[in-house]
Formats: C-alpha cells, sequence, structure tokens
C-alpha cells in the first residue's frame, strides 16, 4: 500500500475526514525516511513536528540522572505521536525521539498544525481526540508502573502489543517497562 494511503487510514483511524478535507490536509505532510538508530529530537531542542509512522517505529525516551534510557512511548507503524509537551508549550524538550529501526513516516509542523486546528474544525476535533488519547495512555501507564510487578507489565504488553516486544530489543523493552534488562530476559524465557 502506497505511504500516502497509510497516513490517510491513519488519519481516518481518528476522525472520519472526507475527502475535501483530506485534500486540504496532505499537502502539509512532508513524507520522510529515518535510518536506524537516527535522532529525530535531540534533549534541549524545542519539537516542532509532528510525526505519522507508516512503517517502522520511532520512540520518546528521557535519559535518567544515572544515565539510563527510560522509553515514554513507543510508536510503532501504523501510529502517531512527538515529544507532545514540547510540541504544544513550544518550548525545549527533556525527551529525545529517535527510530529505533528504519522507519518511513510524515511530518507536519508546528504551525501548519495549529493553523489547521483553527481553520479546520475536522482537524480540531482529531488534536482533541490525541489529547485525549495521550492522556489516557499516560495515564494507564502511570498506573501500571505503581500498581503493577514487572512480570504482570512483561504480561500485560504481550496481551495488548506483542508486536513491541517481538520487533525491539530487550534494552528498549527493558526502558519501557521500567526493568532491569536481566528482569525482561528471565521473564521472557519462562
Amino acid at each position: 500500500m502506497p505511504m500516502e494511503q497509510k497516513l490517510i487510514q491513519l488519519l481516518r483511524y481518528v476522525v472520519d475526514f472526507n475527502d475535501q478535507n483530506l485534500q486540504t490536509l496532505l499537502p502539509y505532510f512532508k513524507p520522510f525516511v529515518a535510518k536506524k538508530n537516527s535522532i529525530l529530537l535531540h534533549q534541549g531542542e524545542i519539537c516542532r513536528n509532528f510525526y505519522f509512522v507508516v512503517d517502522g517505529c520511532i520512540r520518546t525516551y528521557f535519559i535518567s540522572k544515572e544515565g539510563y534510557e527510560k522509553t515514554r512511548y513507543i510508536m510503532l507503524a501504523p501510529s502517531m505521536g512527538t515529544a507532545l509537551t514540547s510540541f504544544i508549550n513550544q518550548q525545549p524538550t527533556a525527551e529525545i525521539l529517535d527510530a529505533p529501526e528504519d522507519s518511513s513516516m510524515f511530518a507536519i509542523n508546528y504551525t501548519d498544525f495549529k493553523n489547521l486546528v483553527l481553520t479546520m474544525p475536522q482537524w480540531a476535533q482529531f488534536y482533541q481526540r490525541i489529547l485525549e488519547m495521550a492522556y489516557t495512555f499516560q495515564n494507564k501507564k502511570i498506573e501500571s508502573l505503581v500498581t503493577l510487578a514487572a512480570k504482570q507489565r512483561y504480561q500485560q504488553l504481550m496481551q495488548e502489543n506483542p508486536a513491541i516486544i517481538q520487533t525491539l530489543s530487550n534494552k528498549i523493552v527493558a526502558s519501557y517497562l521500567d526493568m532491569a534488562q536481566e528482569t525482561l530476559s528471565r521473564l521472557k524465557s519462562k
């Protein structure tokens, strides 16, 4: 399936955009390819793009004071996201965005994104749904980190999104589940 068709499916998953809406929207999306392990956004930069991953994946993560990666979000295709707090506030980010594998995506810049929110009701609805989905996801992730043991978090991920475990390195999966790589290896071997 062509990349643009994948983008349209992803957009319509969130809001039922009609063909006229799509004709207006699509010129704002710029396609690009990120090579494996490339950094899309460095800590301290301002996030200026919202990403739509059509093949591959990108992730957002922090570096702890001890120097460990702490993965906040993994966007396995087809999905979308960015360093949302920096994107919304246009302030420097504490997060890093990278592509753990070769990835194809579209990006829309902040100015175009916000102008569409003001001029297209369907895009404003899209933005609201994105914010709701992000809030719900983060709240659920915090809840699982606070209430579930490592084994339970692993089992939950296996049920809800096994592709993350099957696709990404143990280092990334362990940082996403907030556990040591050794713990993840033990859980995977059982």
